[in-house]
């Protein structure tokens, strides 16, 4: 695959970007195996925190990755079979306020995950070079199918660190197990 280059994304998602430091198919197969052994280091119990009023609950976060990457995948998809319809901007908050995903346990998380990214990358193996380039307008902004990858493996790594730093460390989260959730 060839290199990104920053002209085929807007910068609104140059943060997520950034987090992808090697390879993106790579960190995307990393990600396969350890996001969710990241998951099931955290406790059941701590599944409905958050650290401040108003915030996302840990399980609301994990859910909001998984809603992210469906979305971006299917953007990817629809760029990929070169359909170039606009597509519209998704409402985050609209999700997880919708999304009922405080119902659901850690474990249902972790095993979606698995699932989700293991289609997602039988997906983007089948893209070819020609395709990866494709772009297209999704939320108002013109961005490449490639670009798409990087975005979903950079949004994972961008809440995991949110997630240790906000949630799950000793000095925001008293219920934390030792900092040994923080650890990669």
């Amino acid at each position: 695959m060839n290199p990104l280059k920053s002209d085929e994304y807007p910068a609104i998602y140059s943060d997520y970007i950034e987090n992808v430091v090697g390879p993106v198919m790579e960190e995307l197969h990393e990600q396969v195996e350890t996001f969710p052994e990241f998951i099931q280091r955290i406790p059941e119990d701590l599944g409905d925190y958050t650290y401040a009023e108003g915030k996302w609950t840990v399980k609301e976060v994990l859910c909001h990755i998984l809603d992210t990457e469906r979305v971006m995948a299917y953007r990817a998809l629809r760029f990929a079979r070169n359909d170039m319809t606009e597509l519209a901007p998704f409402e985050q908050d609209e999700f997880v306020q919708n999304g009922r995903h405080n119902e659901r346990s850690l474990e249902s998380i972790e095993e979606e995950f698995t699932y989700l990214r293991k289609a997602n990358l039988a997906l983007f193996n089948t893209f070819s070079e020609t395709e990866l380039e494709r772009k297209g307008m999704a939320s108002g902004r013109l961005i490449t199918v490639k670009a798409f990858l990087y975005v979903i493996a950079g949004h994972v790594t961008h809440h995991r660190i949110i997630l240790q730093e906000r949630y799950l460390n000793n000095e925001t989260n008293p219920d934390a197990v030792g900092g040994v959730l923080i650890t990669h």
